[in-house]
């Protein structure tokens, strides 16, 4: 291959990374013909419930709008001009049935390629010459090429911990009537794989898919009322308790297979190494959002616990009918026998729960007496289980006795299921973190304190005051407002909730927007004026985890993180914390200040010297990843994370926060969700055999001046350029998604102008009006300088050779497919006609890299090397074309009508739904 030079005429050519278009059919290979036939199948009786349920009029305009799309697709310019003409001024209840009709066509076909999915999943596993790239055997048998046994492979996965952290998200919030009924879909379209069906009972099933979809059409998918943080909590807990819940089992299941299949160890599920773990911010994140508190906290936990004891005890109450078996046919254990004479004592009304005919069944018995002590768990009666740890013994108990009497297959599978989940989700469901901005505890800190220029103070000032005031645990000296009280009751409410609901019920206290060490050390102080600290040693009983997120804060990680390990206060903090430090690196915040290359490259740079830092003052360091749900602030597959960290940051400890479409694509149905679980331990495990590349520096710096020269072009148009806020406005709905509030957290931080607005909104505004320009822009000016400055050959061995880099191309041109400048050039109409110029920078920027990315990948068009993404983008552009110019025209009526008109609002954001359905992204 001949790598371009600076000469003209051997740089990328012009014509390679054109958006894509309909130039021929969409093809489906042999291995797919399963998708099609269900997007074709699902696809036509979206056809027949919009004809049954909004009549024959709305079918024959989306049919109208569809093939005249198609004809624009494919090159048709005739109909470019009538989809213009058929799209506007339609009345505004018209624009969202049609819309609506678009959506449910994107809700069907999302459905069905994740189906798709299970269905390649499901011929895997039929297969016994390979296992799924990617999964637990394919893991193991890595392993064991690379030379370890099956005991060695053992001990590292004890080191493993998968640790996904739930978190809301605003503009996600899917009723969860919906949400089951895409899961009762996705089992029926499942069940219609079966070869035994009749033709009767292919049509029995085709019907109840058609009474899901229709009760769907019929159900608004997001609720009208503004959500609250209990909402937001269902929603997330829907996931946790309905999803992850029935699954987790499977994969302890999956992983004593391998090891029996792949190195002839067999073991039982409790000696699997429980690497599980779950956590959510929902209720405890009061970052921008005054809705969370003290009361919220308290409030999670407890439903939290209601929850996942009430599933225990459906589940013991399932166990006490399933294990029928008599005395007088199989022996029991002393021990069970014990404790059945124990609970007839400590609970003499659960024997009132089976009937006399069962006095000879005692696993029913003491499944039942069980049962009635999680119901008085439940409702805080005496003689309830005061740790999940006793109901653990209980379910051991039976276990033991179905070992040593016979019992392996008649009824232990079914307990240790059990047992499984009691040790992973406890009696606390999920471990819940609590968030703040650090600028929330700076003013409290200066009400306390009673110091009026507290926070014009220079930094090392404060620090000097705050360590006085922690050696000396000097108590306030101001009196506070309404906030800091509230401030200072969710430390409280965090120690109260541990003895009460458990030590794993509350994690760590998240401290966002953190600039250095004081802002740490604040939080120690807060917490003792709260009065939650250790009586024996007087130290706090918190885990504090600072927040580097922010260009600044990810410039001198290293530094923030050193001053910090260095500061004796929180050295002895640190050592009655088992000297384990927690950091948070998030993506989003640098991207809109930077752009998604240089913000990619300082998250790596801020990995490597936050672990130099703990390295050299021999504390244990643990990175956690804050991510969104897409590519543009850290998204994406979990195994990319990975293999894009640098050497050693993962070590084993995966923990990351899962939002928006990220939760629904990793956990929206239950063998997706066991798929996810599997791909993360595969990532994990194969750290331990990775190579470290020796030419790494090499590579580096040709990072750099990517980065370096992508950081300086975002910067000169999205902070240089004056007017490309109001551009920012005009050409994308980010109007409409301000005033949809679906969350309680605001669109804007204090302050003005893009650096006030919050992230996910800015993402959401761009990829809603296909511009997607955090997911690119810059990336073509780094790459075009890098070659010209260190060659060309470099990029192409960088992309080789360097998985951080590969990843970011992969990253990059996923982003700029989600682009189409197209439709983009529609909403550039909105803006002023002196606006042109700065849409002209776009566009070169977005060719640029387009020429760049497929150049290095040795494509024509962009995703060639990914056909089937490549291929449902094809397919999806008809039916999000008349929805893009539906919502710019509403956008347009709207605004000139000072945004008043309740029905175009109504469209507008049914508008929203819609694309963000038909992309797969939000923010």
């Amino acid at each position: 291959m001949r790598f371009p030079t600076d000469d003209a005429e051997e740089t990328p050519d012009s014509t390679r990374g054109l958006p894509l278009s309909y130039r021929q059919q969409v093809q489906f290979p042999t291995k797919e013909t399963g998708l099609r036939e269900d997007v074709h199948a699902l696809g036509g009786l979206v056809g027949e419930i919009v004809r049954d349920q909004g009549g024959e009029e709305l079918f024959q305009l989306v049919e109208g709008d569809r093939v005249t799309a198609i004809r624009h697709r494919e090159g048709d310019p005739q109909a470019r001009v009538e989809l213009l003409v058929r799209t506007a001024d339609r009345p505004a209840e018209l624009a969202r049935d049609l819309i609506r009709s678009f959506g449910k066509w994107f809700e069907v076909v999302n459905l069905a390629e994740m189906v798709h999915r299970l269905r390649r999943r499901h011929e895997y596993q039929s297969r016994s010459d390979r296992p799924q790239p990617g999964g637990i055997g394919d893991c193991l048998y890595r392993l064991k090429a690379a030379g370890c046994s099956g005991e060695q492979a053992l001990e590292l996965l004890r080191g493993v911990t998968i640790y996904p952290v739930f978190t809301a998200h605003p503009t996600e919030s899917t009723r969860r009537t919906l949400l089951r009924q895409q899961q009762q879909i996705a089992d029926l379209m499942m069940e219609r794989l079966d070869p035994t069906l009749t033709p009767a009972d292919r049509r029995a099933l085709w019907e109840r898919i058609r009474t899901e979809v229709t009760a769907g059409w019929q159900t608004e998918a997001h609720p009208r009322e503004r959500l609250t943080v209990a909402d937001e909590r269902e929603h997330v807990l829907f996931y946790l308790a309905e999803v992850v819940y029935r699954v987790v089992p499977a994969l302890y299941e999956e992983l004593a297979i391998g090891f029996d299949t792949v190195f002839g160890l067999p073991l039982e599920l409790g000696r699997i190494p429980r690497l599980l773990r779950f956590g959510t911010w929902v209720g405890g994140d009061m970052d921008n959002n005054t809705d969370v508190h003290a009361k919220t906290v308290r409030e999670t936990l407890q439903r939290q616990q209601q929850l996942i004891i009430s599933t225990y005890y459906d589940e013991c109450r399932a166990l006490s009918d399933k294990l029928s078996q008599s005395a007088g046919r199989v022996g029991v254990s002393r021990d069970l026998e014990e404790r059945i004479a124990e609970y007839e004592i400590l609970l003499p009304n659960a024997r009132n729960s089976t009937p006399a005919r069962h006095d000879r069944m005692p696993y029913r018995i003491f499944l039942a007496q069980v049962a009635e002590r999680l119901r008085t768990t439940y409702d805080g009666r005496p003689n309830h289980y005061e740790s999940v740890e006793q109901f653990i013994r209980d379910l051991e108990v039976v276990a033991a006795s179905l070992r040593a009497n016979r019992g392996r297959f008649a009824g232990l599978f079914a307990v240790e299921r059990l047992l499984c989940r009691a040790h992973t989700f406890g009696f606390h469901l999920a471990t819940l973190d609590v968030r703040q901005h650090a600028s929330v505890h700076r003013e409290v800190l200066r009400q306390g304190l009673g110091r009026a220029d507290w926070l014009d103070s220079a930094p090392a000032a404060r620090t000097a005051v705050l360590r006085e005031y922690l050696a000396r645990d000097r108590g306030q000296a101001g009196i506070l407002d309404a906030v800091g009280r509230r401030t200072l009751a969710v430390f409280d409410a965090m120690v109260q909730a541990r003895f009460k609901y458990g030590e794993r019920a509350i994690g760590d206290y998240v401290v966002s927007g953190t600039e250095a060490a004081e802002d740490v050390l604040g939080v120690l102080l807060l917490a003792r004026w709260a009065d939650i600290t250790d009586r024996g040693n007087g130290e706090v009983l918190l885990d504090v985890v600072p927040v580097i997120e922010t260009t600044g804060a990810l410039d001198h990680a290293g530094g923030i993180l050193a001053e910090l390990l260095d500061d004796p206060m929180y050295r002895r903090h640190l050592a009655t914390r088992g000297q384990r430090q927690t950091v948070l690196v998030g993506f989003s915040e640098s991207n809109r200040e930077i752009g998604i290359v240089a913000s990619r490259y300082a998250v790596y740079e801020a990995q490597v010297a936050l672990l130099q830092a703990a390295a050299g003052r021999h504390v244990e360091l643990s990175l956690f990843y804050g991510r969104g749900g897409t590519a543009s602030r850290g998204g994406g597959p979990l195994d990319r994370l990975v293999n894009s960290a640098p050497p050693g940051a993962i070590r084993g400890r995966l923990r990351v926060t899962e939002q928006g479409e990220g939760i629904s694509d990793s956990f929206g149905l239950r063998r997706i969700a066991l798929r996810s679980f599997e791909k993360a331990v595969f990532a994990v495990m194969q750290e331990h055999t990775r190579v470290v590349e020796a030419h790494a520096e090499h590579h580096l710096e040709v990072m750099q001046r990517i980065a370096a020269a992508s950081r300086a072009r975002y910067h000169a148009l999205v902070g240089g350029e004056p007017a490309f806020y109001d551009y920012f406005r005009a050409v994308t709905p980010i109007d409409v998604i301000e005033r949809m509030q679906i969350g309680g957290r605001v669109a804007y931080r204090p302050g003005e102008g893009i650096a006030a607005l919050r992230t996910i909104p800015w993402v959401f505004a761009w990829n809603q009006s296909r511009h997607a320009l955090p997911g690119w822009f810059g990336a073509g000016s780094g790459f075009d300088t890098a070659a010209r400055e260190l060659g060309a050959e470099r990029l192409l061995k960088a992309w080789v050779e360097w998985p951080f880099f590969a990843n970011l191309i992969d990253d990059l041109e996923l982003e700029m497919v989600r682009a189409d400048l197209g439709i983009a050039a529609h909403y550039d109409e909105l803006a002023e006609p002196a606006a042109e110029r700065l849409a002209a920078e776009v566009r070169s920027e977005y060719a640029l890299a387009a020429r760049w990315i497929t150049w290095i990948k040795g494509e024509v068009d962009l995703l060639d090397s990914r056909p089937r993404v490549q291929r449902s983008v094809l397919l999806r552009s008809p039916y999000l074309d008349p929805m893009h110019l539906m919502q710019v025209d509403l956008l347009r009526r709207w605004r000139a009508g000072g945004r008043e008109d309740r029905a175009l609002y109504e469209a507008l954001v049914a508008s929203v739904s819609g694309i963000a359905l038909g992309i797969q992204a939000t923010g």
